[in-house]
């Protein structure tokens, strides 16, 4: 396997501290989710950042394999489910996607989506681990 990109990012605090990049070209600060701060951003924010955005890429790629020039819009929800009655927390994610392609119906959308899905990197590493739900809008 070629690795072809790299990146890291140094977090300080955890929930309510602080993330960046170690040249500070990226810097934001972080707060429990629920928390509305100007500037700052929680964790499941920047997962739903990062997935819409490598979703909506591998979508396009997909697109240009089928000749399909419609314009898409990716939305993604992260959420948070405590499954735990004890002091320590069991916290795990689910992901929903949303999607829409201009000019293509919902059907062709959705399986256009659903084969999305099979080939992002952030749906690959997440399989089988949290559960993703996948609707055309």
């Amino acid at each position: 396997m070629k690795k072809i990109f790299s990146t890291k990012m140094i977090n300080i605090g955890g929930r309510n501290g602080e993330v960046h990049s170690p040249d500070k070209s990226f810097n934001l600060d972080i707060v429990a989710p629920g928390r509305k701060v100007e500037g700052a951003t929680n964790p499941e924010q920047l997962f739903a950042a990062g997935y819409s955005a490598c979703f909506n890429s591998a979508l396009d790629y997909i697109k240009k394999s089928k000749n399909i020039e419609g314009e898409s819009t990716i939305e993604v929800t992260v959420s948070l489910y405590n499954l735990s009655q004890n002091e320590i927390p069991d916290v795990v994610l689910g992901v929903d996607i949303t999607g829409h392609i201009e000019g293509v119906g919902t059907e062709e959308t959705e399986e256009l989506l659903k084969l999305t899905h099979k080939t992002c990197p952030y749906s690959r590493a997440t399989q089988g681990n949290i559960e993703v739900t996948i609707k055309a809008i």
